[in-house]
Order: C-alpha cells, then structure tokens, then sequence
C-alpha cells in the first residue's frame, strides 16, 4: 500500500482535500494513506515563526530551513520505526522537473512520498540541498504555495494505485497516457442544444468505436498540442 505524506504549512486543508471523493473511499478501503503534517510544529523558536527576509534583499519572505528539514527527519523516523520504506522526498518549486503523466508514473512505483510544500517567496535553498531527492514544478507559473501542486501530484500519483479506480482502462485511455490527448466523451441525451451525438458511438459497433477514438485522440493532439503530436511521430507511434 502506497503512502504519501505531505509537509506543509496548511496540514487541515490538505488533508479535507485528500480525504474526500475517489482517493478517500480508497483511503477508508485501506488502498492508500496519506498524512499531513504541519511544518510549524517544528520550528524553535516561541512565536512559531518559520520564515524571515531574503539575504540580498528583495520583497517577500523565504522559509526557514531548520523547521522544513526536522520535520522532514522526523517523517523519516517514523517510517523507520514503524517498518515503513524511506519514502522519496519531493519538494514542490517552480524551479522543479516539469511534471507530466509520465512523471507520475515513474512516482507511483515508489513505496511513499513526501511532499514538501514551500510558500510565501520560497524555501531556504539550503534544505533542498540537504534532504531533497528531486524538485518537481506543475506548471510555468506561480502559485502562493506548494499546497495546491502537492495535491496534484498526489491524486495523480495514488489514483494509479491498484483498486483506487475501478478498472487500470479507466486511466489507460485518458489523457497523456500514451503520449496523446483523450478523445471526446458524450453522454445522454443524444441531442442536446442541436448538438448530437457522434453516430459511431451509437452504433454498437465496437471496432469502428474504437477506430473513431483513435483518429480523434490523434487529431485533437495534433491541433490543440503539436508538440505531443511530433513527439508521437518521432517515436513510430502516429498510427494507434
């Protein structure tokens, strides 16, 4: 059972989001764990401050390294005790490895994560030094913390894990899964606002559905992402 655990500065409202709809019935079916742990619990000082102003000047202020990096460790030490693998350390910046489908693959063959979330104009570049085993960024932009790109590569990463979703196609046939953008989904009715329903989905006809897919997931992919579409080519894949 995979577990992931997250340090932030907002431990409740990650753990309300992790503990709801698909990835919390999993949690509650003993599928998944994850744990949030509040990062200013550590810190030494009476004010539970955990963050001061930039050396060099500049606006904003960069967390404390002592705080992030002990409770970092203390993780560590409860996986220890408790029989757990060390789980990989994964600090969220902007200045991470883009994330892709790919990404969360490659992390969800992991035995557990720990999710590090910076905040305010950043982290000590020290404590990544020190206990980082990889940066990992969601997007060219900025948030106001890690805390929303920590949750996203949970989901995406725990909703890999066997029994989360109800079948592995589930995943397999969406987005990114294979390099290609996912074909269009219908559901009822089959008119709506004059719009129909593709024909070929109606028709029963698995083979021709299945062909229709195909040549929608390449099409799309080729006019809404031609960076996805090249790649595909270059790989001797554009025939799916």
């Amino acid at each position: 059972m995979m577990r992931i655990d997250v340090a932030t500065l907002f431990p409740e409202m990650c753990q309300r989001v992790l503990d709801e709809s698909i990835l919390g019935r999993a949690a509650r079916k003993g599928l998944i764990e994850t744990h949030c742990h509040q990062i200013r619990d550590y810190t030494l000082n009476r004010q539970r401050q955990v963050d001061d102003y930039p050396y060099g000047g500049g606006c904003g202020m960069v967390m404390y390294a002592q705080p992030i990096y002990d409770c970092c460790v203390d993780v560590l030490r409860q996986a220890q005790e408790q029989g757990r693998p060390r789980p990989r350390i994964v600090f969220l910046t902007a200045a991470g490895k883009p994330y892709t489908e790919q990404e969360a693959k490659r992390l969800a063959q992991c035995d557990g994560l720990l999710l590090v979330c910076g905040h305010y104009e950043g982290m000590d570049e020290r404590v990544i030094e020190e206990i980082a085993d990889e940066e990992i960024s969601i997007g060219d932009y900025v948030l106001t913390g890690g805390e929303l790109a920590a949750l996203v590569v949970a989901d995406s990463v725990l909703r890999l894990q066997p029994g989360v979703l109800a079948e592995p196609q589930g995943y397999q046939e969406e987005s990114h899964w294979n390099g290609l953008l996912e074909y269009p989904q219908y559901t009822r009715p089959e008119e709506w606002r004059g719009r129909r329903v593709p024909e070929v989905l109606l028709s029963g006809h698995h083979g021709r559905i299945d062909q229709w897919r195909a040549e929608q997931s390449l099409e799309r992919t080729r006019q809404r992402r031609p960076d996805l579409y090249e790649a595909h080519k270059q790989e001797g894949k554009e025939k799916p």
